[in-house]
């Protein structure tokens, strides 16, 4: 699979880089490449996440980066949505909707997963955007603005976080699921962004939208019972955006790998060849050190990045925060290391004529998305001295 993912990167993601980060848009084209060979598809993505070893969708996830951020996540950008659908939803629901975010060769379809707002992001107890039950017609009235969506406003399916009690902060929360064509929900502001600029990142803005009672995800009566847990003082469960995040953090931390590996490999080629004062730049001492660092800091972070995608499909609990301690390393090892490629480069790698600029503008969102390098310190912090870190 490894081999046969790489070849994709290698042949058709990597050689269109440069071209789709400056069109800023998303590369449609490679989608339906990627859907004929079967690799934009709800069947190899179910078929990795449920991979005895758990490497499945890890090892995936960093060929697919390492060919190219922007593009690899309009690739995988689906995921998200899919993994908070199949984490809380039922089995229904899941065989209805599971197909809809991917679609099919010829006809191919994209998901979003809708939380952060913007007065709410890494405080997901902090969300507005407000669901309130129409008894009389079973449907579900959803009004807010989501913001920092991938694929928001252009997905066929929408995975909208939503407060249902807002007394309860994130313990009153619910997710829902948006149809295609349901009247109301439209894109907002498409952002402009520093890296990664294949991916479609958008506004999504929610005016009375009305889904069917069915479309609450894991259904009313789940719902209603973690609430009267919660109103008598009990536990209320995992939050549904939190399990989305924690259950996703070993796929984005082999993101960040995927990159940090990519600009590894390319700077030390280029000091293999690179000749100054007579001998290859990589012969120096600061270059060949540079190059070790960056070398063992890549394997670390895979590492990582493996024990926890293990842990996560062997059902094993993140008791040492596992899953955010591959996030927080992955990411920050990919921003140091596609900077110190640039370095390596000199003043051509500070030039778009090569690509370990882009890697790097690419590379800064790992410290930020689903969980910024702070939050992760936080929760590892907790984790090891069990103490309420704030």
């Amino acid at each position: 699979m490894r081999g046969w993912v790489h070849e994709f990167a290698a042949t058709v993601i990597r050689p269109a880089g440069s071209e789709w980060d400056e069109r800023e848009e998303t590369p449609w084209p490679i989608l339906e490449e990627a859907s004929k060979i079967g690799l934009y598809a709800l069947d190899f993505f179910a078929q990795q996440a449920f991979e005895p070893s758990g490497l499945g969708i890890v090892v995936a996830f960093e060929e697919l980066f390492w060919g190219d951020a922007g593009i690899a996540l309009s690739l995988v950008g689906s995921s998200l949505a899919a993994v908070s659908l199949v984490s809380n939803g039922t089995n229904e629901q899941i065989g209805e909707w599971a197909p809809q975010m991917f679609g099919s060769p010829g006809d191919v379809k994209l998901a979003a997963f809708c939380s952060s707002e913007p007065d709410a992001g890494s405080d997901v107890g902090a969300i507005r955007t407000r669901a309130v039950y129409d008894e009389a017609k079973d449907e579900w009235v959803l009004n807010g603005t989501k913001t920092w969506a991938t694929n928001g406003g252009i997905a066929n399916v929408h995975i909208v976080v939503a407060s249902v009690d807002p007394t309860l902060g994130s313990r009153g929360q619910a997710s829902f699921i948006v149809p295609p064509g349901t009247r109301g929900l439209s894109q907002g502001q498409k952002f402009r962004k520093h890296g990664i600029r294949a991916s479609h990142t958008a506004e999504v803005v929610l005016d009375d939208v009305r889904v069917p009672g069915r479309c609450l995800i894991g259904g009313k009566d789940r719902l209603d019972a973690r609430l009267a847990r919660v109103r008598e003082g009990g536990r209320s469960g995992e939050q549904a955006a939190m399990k989305t995040f924690e259950a996703s953090r070993p796929g984005v931390a082999a993101m960040a790998v995927g990159v940090a590996r990519a600009a590894t490999e390319y700077a030390t080629e280029y000091a293999r060849e690179r000749v100054q004062f007579g001998h290859p730049i990589g012969q120096n001492q600061g270059v060949a050190f540079m190059l070790a660092d960056m070398g063992a800091s890549v394997d670390a972070a895979r590492l990582l990045t493996w024990r926890a995608a293990w842990m996560a499909r062997q059902n094993k609990p993140f008791e040492h925060a596992e899953g955010s301690m591959c996030k927080l390393v992955a990411g920050e090892t990919a921003v140091r290391v596609t900077e110190q490629a640039i370095q390596i480069l000199g003043g051509n790698g500070y030039t778009r004529e090569y690509p370990v600029e882009r890697w790097h503008r690419d590379a800064k969102i790992f410290t930020i998305f689903e969980g910024t390098s702070e939050i992760q310190r936080m929760i590892i912090g907790r984790a090891l001295t069990g103490l309420p870190v704030r």
